[in-house]
């Protein structure tokens, strides 16, 4: 066996359970994308080159779910009925955005409602600061994020931006699939978020008798 092959074994072997445990705690379990692999594992890795790239921080396992944390929240608003209604719908939307990644506006990962095609890449998504979600253009998380930096970079024009970060990836050993701006994948949702949000929430508003 070559000594690259047999190096590659010797990192899946001592990645597999971690990757594993971050698939369970992040993706339900599913399967982690091949891009999605590289990057977290470039992480625990400490290298920084896909990090100062994509500005993408994975989270470390036990980290809360930004959409579940309700620790910035005064035991008062905890009570307030209108409050435990808002975190109840929250909560229910968290099952279908599965962010994965500090960056961006806020966070990053992937929309998987149930009623989204099933024979296409998982949807991106990006939830900001203020709880607002954003898709993102991509067939993979990198591009996703590549696109999203192409318009931080010094090149003002975002589409020449995202074909100097698409080689810089494809030096890195993550091509994607286009270095045309213009031709990223930008399906739109089946079920837009935002909207099965106020859905969820106002389900709880009308179940606490608030309406």
């Amino acid at each position: 066996m070559a000594r690259g092959s047999c190096f590659d074994l010797w990192r899946r072997r001592i990645y597999h359970e971690r990757l594993a445990e971050f698939s369970r705690e992040r993706l339900d379990g599913r399967p982690i994308p091949g891009d999605l692999r590289e990057l977290l594992v470039a992480q625990w890795e400490g290298r920084t080159d896909f990090t100062h790239l994509l500005d993408l921080e994975f989270f470390e396992t036990g980290e809360v779910h930004p959409l579940l944390d309700t620790s910035y929240r005064s035991e008062k608003e905890l009570a307030d009925p209108e409050s435990q209604a808002v975190d109840a719908g929250v909560a229910k939307m968290a099952r279908y955005v599965k962010l994965v990644a500090k960056g961006g506006k806020g966070w990053m990962g992937y929309w998987l409602h149930p009623d989204e095609p099933a024979d296409r890449a998982w949807p991106l998504i990006e939830l900001d600061t203020e709880f607002s979600f954003w898709g993102l253009a991509g067939l993979t998380l990198t591009e996703g994020a590549a696109a999203a930096q192409a318009s931080y970079q010094d090149e003002p024009d975002e589409r020449i931006a995202f074909t100097h970060l698409a080689a810089r990836l494809a030096e890195l050993g993550l091509p994607p699939s286009t270095r045309d701006y213009d031709a990223l994948d930008d399906t739109e949702y089946t079920v837009e978020p935002e909207q099965l949000m106020k859905e969820l929430v106002e389900a709880e508003r009308e179940t606490r008798g608030l309406n």
